[in-house]
Formats: C-alpha cells, structure tokens, sequence
C-alpha cells in the first residue's frame, strides 16, 4: 500500500497513530456499522485505520431498532470480520415471526419463527457496540464533526472539523451516512425525498402495560397497511415495542405538524387512522416516547463516480435507497469487501479503489431497484395482499385491496 500522508494540524490530539510498517493508513469518516466494520477488517489484516465520528460518544444517541441480518451479505461481513460467534450472542430469538392485520385487526397472515430463517434480528445498537468494542482503544476520535473536504491534489484530501481542527490524508472514506461530507468530492448527487416518511415511537413493557398491542404485534414484527398508510412494528427486547408510522405526505404536510408537541403530534398521526382496530391506534396514541419523523430520502438509483484517487464511500453515502432491509447490510458488506480489497492489493490502492467501487455499484444498484419494488408491495395500491403474495411466494395480482 501507499504510504499515507496523514497529519493533524491545529489539532490538540496530533497526528494520527498507529501505522503499520509501510506507513499504510486509513481515514474513516463515521462510525456506524458500514465504517467500524471497514476499521474492523482493515485491524483484522494489521493495516490502522482512525475513525471520525460527530457524535460525543457511544452513547451520545440511541442507535434505532431491529436489524434483520442476512446470510448473503451482513452475515458474510461479520464472518470476514471475525466476529460471527459475537454476533450469534446478539440474535433475539424469534424475531423472524411476521404478522400482516388488516385495520380492522382482522389476521391476514402469520408465520412464526420455527428457527430455519436465514435474517435473525439483532438490535442496531448491540451490534454497533459489538464492533466497537472489537477495536483497538482509540480508533474512533469522538465529538469530530464534519463541516467540510478539500481535494489537495496527488490523491490526497483536507477534512475539516467544527472546531477548526484538519486532517489531510491520502486514503479517505465517507462511511458518514445520507448527508456524507465526503461525498461532494466524487459525485454532486444529493438525495431528494421519495414522498414519504415514518414516525416513530415505543411501547414498553407491552405484555403488562399494553397487552392488546402487544398480542397484536406477536413475537416478531407487524404490518398492517392500506396504501399510502401503514403502522408497522417490531417486537425488541422483553416487552418493547417499536413503532414506524408511515404516511405517503409531501414534506409540507409534515411541516404544519408542530413536532415540539408530542401530543398534538400524536392526536394529528393517529387521526389518519381513524377506525382502526384500537390494537393498532394505541401503538400511536399509547407511546411512550416523544414521536420522531424520519423523513425517506434517496440518491438516484445506481448513482456512480468516475474514479478520484485516495476517496471512496460505502453504505448510504454511496447508495441511500428508499428502506428495503438491506441498508445496514450492504453497508457491512461494503466495508468488509473494500477492507478485503485494501488487504489484498497493498501496493495498488487505486486498484483495489477501483475493483470495489465497480462491484459495489452493481451490488448498490439490484438493491435500489429491488428495494423499489419492495416499497410498491408494502405502499402500493394492491397492499397488504401485495406483500402476503411476497411472503407466501403467490402472484396476488389479480387481488385488491
């Protein structure tokens, strides 16, 4: 590999530490599971890697629900990682079941978790935790966040921070999420909102405090959709419920919503679903956390660059698609390939660059596309029979709702 100059300046921790003999050195910006598993593979093969994240600490945020891991991709990233037998720990049995309810609480579907699924449920934050923990101390410089890059030339790149400190390195990757820092340095892309979004809240201890609900919702996870609406949710740990509203509303409609005001929030969401089965509407009107939106946004379906030397990205910085159960996945499985690349050619960085970017941009692409289909299944205006054909492997087109 080539040797990296990587420099802090105006910084009061000084340079970066920790380089192998060649001088190799990896600058990784973000650390979400995309970015600690790149860290994680590149540790594995002796090659040092730091990690820039915004946030103060691990702790900092709650890190969302329920990841679905699968055998094809973020399953195979953690066994390059080393690290099946941690993730095994981590599997909250029976979370495969899936229910699908009609607003009526009619049950149109129910399949439960007889153990032979390939997607065992992990929660995001012990997995990140699980990662983190799999790091050399001091890996991730905590409380770095980005305002801006610089090409320097000569594949080497500037990375500014809010407190005016820098980095210049000559191997950069934005593992930094939808709104990547890094990303103005190969493409102009930006991701536009797809016309809908999720508001999100919790139930806790469901099977004594909320027992409709949380008999409603089963072991594993519930749908229960009509186009354009739905309320989905998962069943975390113990009694935990964690629930997604979706509405298909522009973003105005969501900003005549006083989101400062969680009941006013609560009582505008649950009256889109007025008349429903009070099992469904108390999974909005009985939360017990202030509700949060979460806007969908997406970056063009097979969004690609042309190669700029000693930059890449992976996960949503590369390839954010509408939600299709693959994002932390592919973000994984991106950081343990481009680490395997980085291994595998020492003396031919832009190489291996290369060789990853080209397969991640197919992998990224049949995922976007794939996850466009998804969404017409879950929001289309043949739901929720749509989605019980994908799971029973019917047709369902000749089906209305």
């Amino acid at each position: 590999m080539t040797t990296q100059d990587t420099r802090s300046t105006q910084s009061a921790e000084g340079t970066d530490s920790g380089e192998s003999a060649d001088g190799a050195h990896v600058t990784i910006i973000g650390a979400g599971l995309g970015g600690l598993t790149l860290a994680r593979v590149l540790h594995v093969h002796g090659i040092p890697a730091t990690v820039y994240e915004a946030e103060a600490s691990p702790t900092a945020r709650a890190q969302g629900g329920m990841l679905d891991i699968h055998d094809y991709n973020g399953q195979l990233a953690l066994e390059t990682a080393g690290l099946t037998d941690e993730f095994r720990d981590l599997i909250l049995e029976g979370r495969e079941a899936i229910r699908v309810l009609g607003p009526d609480g009619t049950l149109l579907f129910d399949k439960a978790d007889d153990g032979t699924g390939v997607r065992p449920e992990v929660l995001r934050g012990e997995l990140r935790r699980m990662l983190l923990d799999s790091l050399p101390a001091g890996t991730v410089r905590w409380g770095h966040k980005v305002s801006g890059t610089r090409t320097l030339g000569a594949g080497r790149h500037e990375v500014t921070f809010s407190d005016g400190t820098t980095v210049v390195t000559s191997l950069l990757v934005g593992a930094d999420g939808a709104w990547s820092r890094v990303r103005p340095l190969l493409t102009a892309a930006t991701p536009e909102y797809v016309g809908m979004s999720f508001v999100e809240t919790y139930l806790f201890d469901s099977d004594t405090r909320h027992p409709a609900s949380a008999k409603a919702v089963g072991g594993g996870s519930l749908f229960a959709l009509t186009p354009g609406r739905g309320i989905l949710a998962h069943r975390e740990s113990g009694g935990t419920l964690h629930t997604y509203v979706m509405l298909s509303e522009s973003r105005e409609w969501f900003a005549g919503i006083d989101f400062t005001d969680p009941a006013a929030v609560t009582a505008r969401i649950a009256k889109e679903f007025d008349g429903w089965a009070p099992e469904l509407t108390a999974l909005i009107t009985d939360g017990e956390t202030a509700p949060v939106l979460r806007p969908l946004n997406a970056l063009p379906v097979g969004h690609r660059w042309d190669r700029v030397p000693g930059v890449t990205l992976l996960g949503d910085a590369a390839h954010l698609s509408v939600p299709n159960g693959e994002g932390a996945n592919l973000a994984m499985y991106d950081g343990a390939e481009l680490g395997k690349a980085l291994a595998a050619r020492p003396e031919d960085v832009e190489g291996a660059l290369a060789e990853y970017e080209q397969a991640m941009f197919t992998r990224g692409a049949e995922a976007a596309a794939e996850g466009t289909e998804l969404h017409e299944l879950l929001y289309g205006d043949k739901t929720p029979h749509s989605l019980i054909a994908m799971f029973t492997g019917g047709e369902g087109d000749d089906q209305t709702p």
